[in-house]
């Protein structure tokens, strides 16, 4: 059968697109999963370009197993073998020749040609699927091909293929006005969908990730879906570990099990993707999800879950999440089950779930790593991605962690120009951290070994007990994943620039050292020490780590870690795989974190000055500091106020009492008399108590801070100068004593012996008269008697019952029936009998 003669939905909109391309020589199409996008447009497309001048169609697909599928089907309907004139090229795979006028890449191919030749030259159209995806790079190869078609190629035909409704945002960036939407309503064939709801108490994950007791309920809602429904059945699980829990829960069932994702050999891949003489359950990834069929999948049973990019940057660390799938993914996977005919979606979640779900993935640009992102953005010449019509603006704060890490790997300048090592280091097809650690890992254990170790990182393996060489022994040996692994080993290999011989000793390192070295270079910032006293790890980049319980690497002192994963609530992140390294590779490996640095501040209470060694936030030495700098600890003894307060200061009786009398006039007057509370003196702490801590040096001078000379700074003036009219210090009192004022409470104290107060007829008043003074009236034994601010009512109401209750008790004491005349008396009043109390 001809392409031609392929019955499916889109075909219906063809004759637009194409009308689409010669006016305006960009369209975007809007059609739903199944309708046959990526079988009917191409060839479509081709027989345009053809017609106009010819040249070669590019079409992207998401991942490997898209692109090659795809490129198998439109050769079969040719009649032809793939290479001639459909072919593809995928990382470490291409099959093409000067007559492929159809050719299906990955984006990331796309891009690494785009890098080398912005022309494209031959290139007379490409073809972006899967658009709706969001993918970081399907976003900026979009926006790439929409700079080259502006500046460079305005002959160059763009189709962007999406199956959700946002299809305007996209027609808007390809153009002004914006290009045409080309519309295909309708699915292949309808769907219905099934929710099976968990069984009560049974949860999908916890914090070691997808529950063995939820994959029970996915295996038993295949076999459910087995019993009921013809064809075959495809069921969707977030990663390869869940994929390869439901093959071995689904053992013995009546059906050919065959897995599907990324990490199989090719050849297995093929297998999941053709149909048998017996009914199959393939058990896959997202990979299925969209740009692919697998024939026969009559019913999608659906687990619900996605692994998607995540990324702490303010701890630099990224890392793949298992999340709930959107509405729009949900309904592309059931649309698998329509291809053929009306299918079955059993979905392992209920309607009310169902509701809930959010209605589109969150674009990778928002949520993932940019580290990869920025380097190719440098690498076009717009480090900031101003000028390029991207869906959503990179965040900032994302950009500038990724900038760093480029910065610290020598791929850009500070102000984010690309440098010969970015070049070399983004012609490595893989994230920059991988390719750096294969350039710079290579001369040092070896080209082969450094490949090795990557190509385990860049499959995200999940190592037993977290040791990476026990991991990298398992897949040499031939366990699982080795095939794909193998291959991966063999691209990356030819990645490494020639005429950079390893030296001699290289291929004797240690296997544990060389994995360690290898993945320090990848991820300097995750190099880590052992905490003194701890089974806890410090990394570079400032995060807590600790090894899962078991783990053959307990106790050593230096790690390389690999993986990581760092839930919410917990303090550590779990190292999921690492290696050992000493500390001269950590060195090494993290140059660029290294620092040496003189440090003041203020711990426990006072100032420590030192000469800090670090690595990123391990620290590897420390000294004293015999002369700190002034301005430094200045800033310490700052810090130590606001943590600690006031008190670390040395108060004098005299600087609290002149700070009790300001407050009172504060209090009782206001401007301009200051406020001297804890929060004002903080607040205005240089204006105070700067000029002295400018000579402090350690924490023996500040012992040694005149802080009352310090108050005096807040004196007002002139207003200054009735200081002691206002708020005196002492009082004198009839007996000829003076008596200091008590300004600690809300009230002013004055705390006096009763006889040293006869014939004081008015309370003294303080602050212009505003506030009257509180006596304290006290026995011969100094204990209070009388609490008044008022003097006179004292001596009508309260001094008889005084004098009747104390005069027998302090018979030498006077005690005179009329204290308004009596002489004050300091002493026992020996003299007069109206003195002596008679």
């Amino acid at each position: 059968m001809h392409w031609s003669e392929v019955d499916l939905p889109v075909r219906a909109g063809l004759p637009a697109l194409t009308g689409a391309l010669r006016e305006r020589s960009a369209a975007v199409l809007w059609a739903p999963p199944g309708s046959g996008k990526t079988t009917l447009v191409p060839p479509a497309v081709a027989e345009l370009v053809t017609e106009l001048g010819g040249g070669r169609v590019v079409v992207t697909q998401p991942r490997r197993i898209a692109a090659r599928a795809a490129a198998r089907r439109l050769a079969g309907l040719l009649g032809e073998p793939v290479g001639r004139t459909v072919g593809y090229a995928v990382r470490g795979d291409r099959r093409s020749s000067a007559e492929t006028r159809v050719e299906m890449v990955t984006t990331g191919v796309l891009l690494r040609r785009l890098q080398r030749d912005p022309d494209l030259p031959g290139v007379a159209a490409v073809v972006v699927d899967e658009v709706h995806e969001r993918a970081l790079d399907a976003d900026l190869l979009l926006a790439l091909l929409i700079d080259v078609r502006a500046h460079l190629r305005e002959d160059l035909r763009l189709v962007a293929m999406s199956a959700t409704v946002e299809a305007e945002r996209t027609a808007a960036l390809l153009g002004s006005p914006p290009v045409p939407v080309v519309e295909v309503p309708g699915a292949l064939h309808p769907v219905a969908a099934v929710h099976v709801p968990l069984p009560p108490g049974v949860l999908r994950t916890d914090d070691r990730g997808v529950t063995p007791a939820f994959l029970d309920h996915v295996a038993a809602t295949v076999r459910r879906a087995l019993a009921e429904r013809p064809g075959d059945v495809l069921a969707f699980l977030p990663g390869v570990a869940e994929v390869d829990g439901v093959v071995r829960r689904l053992a013995g069932a009546e059906a050919d099990l065959r897995p599907l994702h990324g990490r199989l050999p090719a050849a297995e891949q093929d297998l999941a993707l053709t149909a048998g003489s017996r009914r199959r359950v393939v058990v896959s990834t997202a990979v299925a999800e969209s740009s692919l069929t697998v024939p026969g999948v009559r019913t999608v049973v659906d687990a619900g879950l996605v692994r998607q990019p995540r990324t702490d940057h303010r701890r630099g660390l990224a890392g793949l999440v298992t999340v709930r799938v959107s509405r729009a993914a949900a309904d592309q996977r059931a649309g698998r089950a329509g291809r053929e005919g009306p299918g079955t979606a059993y979905r392992c979640w209920s309607e009310a779930e169902h509701a809930h779900l959010a209605a589109h993935p969150e674009p990778e640009i928002a949520v993932g790593d940019l580290t990869g992102f920025a380097l190719e953005l440098a690498a076009w010449g717009s480090p900031d991605g101003a000028g390029l019509a991207l869906l959503d603006p990179p965040p900032a704060p994302a950009l500038a962690t990724a900038r760093a890490t480029l910065v610290d790997l020598g791929a850009v300048e500070e102000d984010g120009a690309v440098t010969e090592r970015g070049r070399a280091v983004a012609r490595v097809p893989a994230d920059p951290r991988l390719a750096r650690a294969l350039l710079d890992g290579a001369p040092l254990v070896g080209a082969r070994r450094a490949a090795e170790v990557l190509a385990l990182l860049a499959d995200d393996v999940r190592a037993p007990g977290g040791d990476l060489v026990a991991a990298l022994r398992q897949v040499r040996a031939g366990g699982p994943g080795s095939g794909a692994w193998h291959a991966s080993v063999e691209q990356l290999l030819r990645s490494v620039p020639e005429g950079r011989p390893a030296p001699a000793d290289a291929g004797r390192m240690p296997d544990d050292l060389a994995v360690g070295a290898v993945v320090a270079l990848a991820h300097p910032d995750r190099v880590a020490r052992r905490r003194p006293g701890a089974a806890a790890y410090l990394m570079v980049g400032g995060t807590g780590a600790v090894l899962p319980a078991g783990s053959a690497l307990a106790g050593t002192g230096w790690l390389a870690v690999a993986d990581v994963d760092r839930r919410p609530g917990q303090r550590d992140a779990t190292i999921r795989s690492a290696a050992p390294i000493d500390d001269g590779l950590a060195l090494e490996a993290a140059a660029a974190r290294w620092s040496e640095e003189d440090e003041v501040g203020w711990t426990d209470g006072r100032v420590v000055a030192r000469r800090v060694t670090r690595l990123g936030a391990i620290e590897l030495a420390a000294a004293p500091l015999a002369q700190p700098p002034v301005a430094g600890v200045a800033a310490a003894v700052r810090e130590g106020l606001r943590q600690e307060g006031l008190a670390v200061l040395p108060w004098t009786d005299a600087a609290r009492s002149l700070r009790e009398r300001l407050d009172f006039l504060h209090r009782a007057l206001g401007e301009p008399w200051p406020s001297v509370s804890d929060e004002a003196l903080l607040a205005d702490v240089e204006t105070w108590l700067g000029p002295a801590l400018d000579r402090v040096r350690g924490t023996r001078d500040l012992a040694r801070v005149d802080v009352l000379a310090a108050l005096r700074r807040l004196l007002p003036w002139p207003a200054a100068g009735r200081l002691d009219e206002l708020a005196p210090e002492r009082l004198g009192v009839p007996s000829g004593s003076t008596v200091r004022v008590d300004y600690s409470a809300e009230q002013p104290v004055l705390a006096v012996r009763l006889q040293e107060t006869f014939g004081w007829a008015a309370t003294p008043r303080l602050a212009d008269g505003r506030v009257p003074v509180l006596l304290h009236l006290l026995s011969p034994a100094r204990r209070p008697v009388a609490v008044t601010a008022d003097l006179a009512s004292f001596w009508e109401n309260g001094y008889p019952q005084v004098r009747a209750e104390l005069r027998g008790r302090y018979p030498k004491h006077a005690w005179p029936e009329d204290p308004w005349t009596a002489p004050p008396t300091r002493g026992t009043g020996r003299g007069t009998g109206r003195n002596r109390g008679s």
